[in-house]
């Protein structure tokens, strides 16, 4: 195991630096760059362009340099000195303006993976060991609406009859005075009263998913020779149940932890663009439409390392819960 670990670990390295410089250059294809955006937008608007500041900024970011230099500077910089870069739109250092969210988002995304995963395991259990029960057939209609429902959607529906039936305002995770205060318990305890609707609208689509995952799995584990041998041998059917056949079942849910990780660093984009969420996903989108090359490469080299940790941690854990995988050979 420590020498398969160590293993992806090394590849890795090059696995990384590969996605960094598809992303980097992914970036700069469109034509154009911000300051070209941005000069249009000024003029635009009738604002005079100063032609020396743009050109200082130009020499800056060193837009006027080819793309392999451009690159060499952002990625040198996140190496040697943890510098991750300037926005340009904002004007704010990149690692800044990450952490500024990222900690609401990871926490909003942790709190629906889990919440999810509390909920499709069990009921998928019972569905599948009383399929078709009026029970099974209840959660089937609606994990099929959860699954073919797009979560943006629900949130339009959510705010609409929020503020058409109850006259309330389901935007954002803070109230308007706590939105640029300092962390404190009257802020934390805000959040949590903003938190739980963003959650249960995001829990929605994975709940679902995850039943019918579960569902499904442990229906071809059921009535295989190792359930019916440990049945004959006089287990008791709650202890057989959980012990064997639903560890086999929950394979697809640690096989998409790198998923899952990445996730925590874009969210869910659409919903948080419709409920005025302040988390990472406007942002990284945000930062795409404008050219804003550091905070945008930033974005995908975050999610693209989250993503291969997450593989190498999805494969330890099937390794772990499921005898059957071993890592050599």
């Amino acid at each position: 195991m420590l020498r398969f670990i160590l293993k992806r670990a090394v590849m890795m390295i090059p696995t990384l630096f590969v996605i960094s410089v598809i992303s980097f250059v992914i970036i700069q294809l469109p034509p154009g760059d911000f300051l070209t955006s941005y000069v249009a937008q000024l003029r635009q608007q009738g604002d005079i362009v100063d032609e020396e500041e743009i050109e200082s900024l130009r020499v800056r970011y060193g837009l006027g340099e080819p793309v392999y230099v451009q690159y060499f500077k952002w990625i040198s910089g996140i190496i040697l000195r943890g510098d991750w870069g300037q926005s340009m739109e904002w004007q704010k250092p990149v690692k800044m303006l990450i952490w500024e969210r990222l900690a609401l988002t990871m926490i909003l995304s942790f709190s629906t993976m889990v919440f999810g995963w509390c909920i499709s395991i069990p009921v998928g259990v019972y569905s599948a060991t009383h399929q078709y029960s009026i029970l099974d057939y209840i959660m089937s209609a609606i994990s099929f609406i959860g699954i073919g429902t797009p979560s943006f959607l629900i949130a339009l529906i959510v705010m609409w009859l929020a503020m058409s039936k109850l006259g309330l305002n389901v935007g954002g995770l803070f109230s308007e005075q706590y939105i640029l205060a300092p962390w404190n318990w009257a802020k934390f305890v805000d959040m949590l009263k903003h938190i739980w609707i963003p959650l249960l609208i995001l829990a929605l689509g994975s709940t679902a998913g995850g039943i019918r995952t579960t569902r499904a799995n442990l229906l071809d584990e059921l009535h295989k020779p190792y359930v019916i041998t440990a049945r004959a041998k006089g287990l008791k059917e709650g202890k057989l149940i959980w012990k064997y056949p639903v560890r086999v079942a929950m394979n697809p849910f640690f096989s998409t932890v790198g998923w899952s990780l990445a996730n925590l660093i874009s969210g869910t984009t659409f919903v948080s663009i419709v409920l005025s969420l302040q988390t990472t996903g406007p942002l990284q989108l945000r930062a795409l439409q404008s050219q804003d090359m550091y905070l945008a490469g930033s974005f995908i080299l975050l999610t693209s390392a989250l993503t291969v940790i997450g593989t190498l941690l999805s494969d330890i854990l099937l390794a772990v819960v499921d005898p059957r995988i071993r890592m050599a050979g």
